[in-house]
């Protein structure tokens, strides 16, 4: 039986006062299924981000309701939301936001400092999910010398290393070229299949959406298509 993880209900997200109030995303009911690789699609300033952001506790919604494992969002602590994204979630974002001083190995090894492993944990956990996403010949490298595809795997890295139930991409493939975001999409996939964590991309390239088995389309910060791929 299907177990739903996220769920969203009547949702919508205002920016701003009166004069200038943005509707950024209205009226949105929606739920993830445990073990889904779902895209959320849509043109430029749609709302996919903002959407992205609601699920993984970025920001709070202005009405309605968001419940992970059936825990409302909007009834914790700022704390408890920290810990939730830190213990729960992964991210990975347009921009990699890796650390240029730090190495590949070290960037990953970060967030396990976060989440109080030790030091021969950390070196244990970041060698084998690095080995695993095919980054060890890179793992001593600084981030600033590592190709766009490269550093993109290294977020991912970082993102999983934490062994996530949940992993949001934001528009992963923006800053890759066609290889590379084959490549990428190749890898979502195997984590999804393999270790078997459910995946919310925002994205509005279509190679990327192909890879999904499910896909939610926006327009206008509403939700207008919601179906299965083949």
């Amino acid at each position: 039986m299907a177990t739903e993880i996220l769920t969203l209900t009547n949702v919508s997200r205002i920016y701003g006062k009166e004069a200038t109030k943005v509707l950024a995303l209205t009226d949105v009911s929606l739920s993830i299924t445990k073990g889904e690789f779902v895209s959320i699609v849509g043109p430029s300033g749609c709302g996919k981000s903002t959407l992205l952001n609601l699920m993984g506790a970025l920001d709070q919604p202005t009405r309605g309701a968001v419940h992970f494992d059936g825990n409302s969002l909007g009834e914790m602590s700022r704390g408890e939301l920290t810990d939730l994204r830190l213990q729960k979630f992964g991210f990975v974002f347009q921009a990699f936001n890796l650390l240029p001083v730090l190495t590949a190995a070290e960037n990953v090894q970060f967030v396990l400092q976060l989440l109080g492993f030790s030091r021969r944990e950390r070196q244990s956990k970041t060698t084998e999910v690095l080995d695993a996403l095919g980054l060890a010949d890179v793992a001593d490298r600084p981030a600033t010398e590592l190709s766009g595809g490269q550093q993109q795997r290294v977020a991912i890295a970082r993102a999983l290393v934490g062994e996530p139930v949940l992993l949001f991409a934001d528009e992963p493939s923006a800053n890759l070229d066609s290889t590379a975001t084959r490549e990428l999409c190749e890898l979502l996939r195997q984590i999804n299949t393999d270790r078997g964590i459910t995946i919310v991309t925002a994205t509005h390239d279509p190679l990327v959406m192909g890879y999904t088995n499910r896909s939610i389309s926006l327009e206008d910060g509403r939700v207008v298509e919601d179906k299965s791929n083949p």
